[in-house]
């Protein structure tokens, strides 16, 4: 069987599946064609298909690395473009808890967490730092108060009781299992999201946060401020005469 019109992404994937290696030409040094055989690839069947309405060439089982296709099938093609980001969004957050092998609780957990206790050691501190890291815990909670929003709940009431069982998880010892609770968007509640399986990939937390603090230190960092005067322009005779200072 052969193909043509073939992208070179999707054969640098058959080659990758398959143990193949990518020939540009047939021809060698004296002019003649020829291969070696142990160029060829392997894979337990390659059928053509026809799937909807397009006819799809199908590589089965490559006895390299396991690999897998999703067709994707949708009314029009901003849903299918749609679906695709959905799909490429998930694959990098499983490649992402695959990198780091670290999870956290996801629904606002992490940033109320976070706030709680720096709230706590802002309290203990008795010098300018504590103004800088109570504003930094109450930045914090702008990540739970935007999902509520948008999921068009009351943010003032789901981020006080976010808050309100954190902070009984780090005082008490026996409600410790409370570092758990997110919030549940579906239902407008707050509930373990451990158990409901709402986590995030614990390397994109750390990073976000990393990133923003970088970026707040970087604009505090400003403290000059350079401002062009504006051009002069030459006033005409009509202006003199209607500014009067002709007059005399």
């Amino acid at each position: 069987m052969a193909v043509r019109r073939c992208r070179k992404q999707d054969l640098k994937r058959i080659a990758k599946a398959t143990g193949a290696q990518l020939l540009v030409t047939l021809a060698n040094l004296e002019g003649e064609e020829s291969f070696d055989a142990s160029m060829l690839g392997h894979a337990e069947a390659v059928v053509q298909e026809r799937v909807c309405d397009d006819e799809l060439i199908l590589v089965k089982n490559p006895k390299v690395k396991s690999a897998a296709s999703l067709i994707l099938r949708g009314a029009n093609d901003f849903q299918c473009d749609e679906m695709e980001r959905s799909v490429h969004d998930v694959l990098c957050v499983i490649k992402r808890v695959l990198e780091s092998k670290t999870v956290v609780p996801g629904g606002g957990a992490v940033e109320a967490a976070l706030s709680i206790y720096l709230e706590n050691l802002a309290t203990s501190l008795s010098s300018r730092e504590q103004l800088a890291i109570a504003e930094f815990a109450n930045s914090l909670l702008v990540i739970p108060k935007i999902l509520a929003v948008n999921a068009a709940k009351d943010s003032i009431d789901l981020v006080a009781k976010l808050r309100a069982y954190h902070n009984l998880s780090q005082m008490k010892a026996d409600k410790a299992h409370l570092k758990w609770v997110g919030l549940d968007l579906y239902e407008g509640v707050v509930r373990d999201n451990k158990t409901a399986g709402v986590f995030e990939p614990g390397i994109c937390k750390i990073k976000s946060l990393k990133f923003a603090t970088e970026a707040a230190i970087t604009i505090l960092r400003i403290d000059d401020l350079i401002k062009l005067a504006p051009e002069e322009k030459e006033k005409s005779y009509s202006d003199a005469v209607r500014a009067g200072e002709l007059n005399g």
